[in-house]
């Protein structure tokens, strides 16, 4: 097959090191916590169970449904056209005042002498039309099953510190492994970070509780993230 032309100007997309969740540990000297929650993330998990309008209850049966029927069978795209996009709707991220949220951002910064780059599958940040300035919080992979060509862990990880170089500030930062069904939230601040226990979005309760705490998230956010 012959190779594309390329034209003046065009450039590959960066790709940086594919670090593995162990070597950000080792790299940067983080710390790892599963063993307990932190105050961070048992605030963000202490919800209650979502209320929907009409609407909202008939989408979510009806995404709820698909998924447990489909969701084995999803690509990444299916996965993200067909489910997600509807959970983060339901979950009250969109974009609005001073805040914009971005499909398949790749964002880089040097962090500690290192370069890193990861795309970041799904962010929430201040910014305008394309351009970001602070990001508050990231959704990492969106694959059917584990990636073995890639740490998704690891991705959302250095999404942290590439976001708290960017940030210029010391608050925490937020988000998701998303891996299939199996949904696991996450909170770094400084050099520690606390993951949770895992959720599965075919089962219903799980989902409802998935949902109530994006919708905390956006409470979190607006109350003391984009607070100056």
């Amino acid at each position: 097959m012959a190779k594309r032309k390329r034209y003046i100007g065009e450039e590959d997309e960066p790709r940086g090191k594919q670090y593995k969740e162990a070597d950000l540990i080792l790299t940067f000297n983080l710390n790892r916590i599963a063993e307990y929650q932190t105050a961070l993330m048992q605030e963000w998990l202490d919800v209650d169970m979502p209320v929907f309008d009409v609407i909202e209850q008939a989408i979510f049966d009806k995404k709820l449904r698909e998924a447990q029927n489909n969701i084995i069978g999803w690509s990444e795209e299916d996965l993200k056209m067909k489910f997600l996009t509807y959970i983060i709707e339901l979950g009250y991220l969109v974009s609005g005042k001073n805040i914009v949220t971005y499909f398949d951002k790749t964002i880089s910064a040097t962090v500690e002498g290192k370069k890193l780059t990861v795309k970041s599958d799904f962010m929430i940040a201040k910014g305008l039309l394309d351009v970001f300035k602070t990001p508050y919080f990231h959704f990492q992979e969106y694959k059917p099953n584990k990636n073995p060509s890639g740490d998704s862990m690891a991705q959302l990880i250095e999404a942290f510190l590439i976001a708290q170089v960017k940030n210029k500030h010391s608050k925490p930062l937020y988000g998701i492994e998303v891996i299939g069904k199996q949904w696991t939230f996450v909170v770094m601040e400084g050099k520690d970070y606390c993951v949770s226990n895992t959720y599965e979005a075919t089962d219903r309760d799980s989902l409802l509780k998935i949902i109530a705490i994006l919708r905390k998230f956006k409470e979190i956010l607006e109350k003391r993230l984009m607070i100056d």
